[in-house]
């Protein structure tokens, strides 16, 4: 019989081997485009967020630089499409597929077991329900965790300024 205590030791390993081998991903969801950032590796794709699928089964085709390609180019089956409007999700199901094609593309081949924790980069006047639905689509999409950040402050952490400390500053006008 094993120790209660030994179990938990175990558990923990686990865990914490399994967390060590999952990615900490960055994701800017633009209209235009999407950046992905990797922890360790820097900024590793930036496509448009554009998705092509086949109308008539619902099949994805392509996404990113692949289906902008599309863009005015395809046969009546096929349609290329933005799943984004002015940083917020416009279609829901578009938005996660391409996601996860993201996701899979920076992951590798494992992603399904090594699930990332993923924050995304939102505008800073989203609802409280477009909000929850880009934490859906991260979590739909393949990600462990979802952690939303506004695009301001992710700005000026980028910009190395201290957001979360208590510094004072003087502004002379």
């Amino acid at each position: 019989m094993a120790l209660p205590g030994a179990v938990v030791h175990i558990r923990k390993m686990r865990c914490s081997i399994m967390c060590s081998l999952a990615k900490d991903i960055g994701i800017d969801l633009g209209t235009a485009s999407v950046l992905v950032y990797v922890k360790g590796k820097g900024v590793v794709l930036n496509e448009p967020s554009v998705v092509a699928i086949n109308k008539d089964d619902g099949r994805l085709l392509s996404v990113g630089a692949d289906a902008q390609a599309m863009l005015g180019r395809t046969p009546g089956n096929i349609v290329a499409i933005r799943p984004l409007r002015e940083g917020v999700i416009s279609d829901y199901d578009m938005t996660e597929r391409m996601l996860k094609e993201f996701i899979r593309k920076v992951s590798g081949s494992f992603h399904h077991i090594f699930k990332p924790r993923v924050i995304i980069c939102v505008p800073s006047g989203i609802t409280e329900v477009e909000e929850r639905a880009v934490v859906d689509a991260g979590l739909q999409s393949g990600a462990s965790h979802v952690y939303l950040i506004e695009e301001p402050v992710a700005a000026a952490i980028g910009a190395g300024i201290l957001v979360f400390g208590s510094t004072n500053i003087t502004l002379d006008t």
